[in-house]
């Protein structure tokens, strides 16, 4: 019973830390990766798609993102959607490449960032408790219908404390090394 109640605790906290790493990926550090045009989307005869499912998405250099339309007649379509993104991005066609290179970030910008990704970091956190408090809450109802002894109910929510715990320190860890990318030049 506290095992399938510790089991759903840590597979809810790990979704909430994968969530994290998503919303960190969408902050542009100033360096090219292709996971910064995941939420670009394209209106690719009539209905909304996924820029990486109309388009190749490479790294150029370490400032400069290649899309490679795999139709020709995407290209102008593809431009729009990147531009109408809230990045902040330019691109410019070559051909059948667009290019999209990145502009430096300022130390002003990079503070706002940081501030960002602190307030991703800690809705993290904040969803890591509540599932604690869920577990915690379970716990406490099979005690009040007599399904776990005391002892069980009280060894129950210490683990689930270390779980928490344990769950809280890799978002600590996520933020710390985000941040630190953020602030390298």
């Amino acid at each position: 019973m506290i095992n399938d109640i510790e089991q759903d605790a840590a597979s809810r906290m790990g979704k909430s830390i994968e969530a994290l790493k998503k919303g960190f990926t969408k902050i542009r550090t100033g360096r090219a990766h292709p996971s910064l045009l995941d939420q670009v989307v394209v209106s690719y005869y009539g209905a909304d798609t996924p820029l990486s499912q109309v388009a190749n998405v490479s790294i150029d250099d370490s400032r400069t993102l290649a899309v490679t339309p795999w139709e020709r007649g995407m290209i102008q379509a593809i431009e729009k959607a990147i531009m109408a993104s809230d990045l902040g991005l330019n691109p410019v066609t070559n051909g059948n490449i667009i290019r999209v290179p990145l502009p430096m970030l300022t130390e002003e910008r990079r503070r706002d960032l940081v501030k960002v990704v602190k307030a991703e970091a800690e809705n993290g956190r904040v969803s890591i408790r509540n599932i604690r408090r869920d577990a915690n809450n379970e716990i406490k109802e099979a005690l009040k219908e007599k399904m776990i002894s005391k002892d069980e109910a009280h060894a129950g929510e210490e683990k689930i404390q270390k779980i928490t715990d344990q769950y809280i320190k890799q978002v600590e860890k996520l933020l710390e090394d985000k941040e630190a990318d953020l602030l390298s030049i």
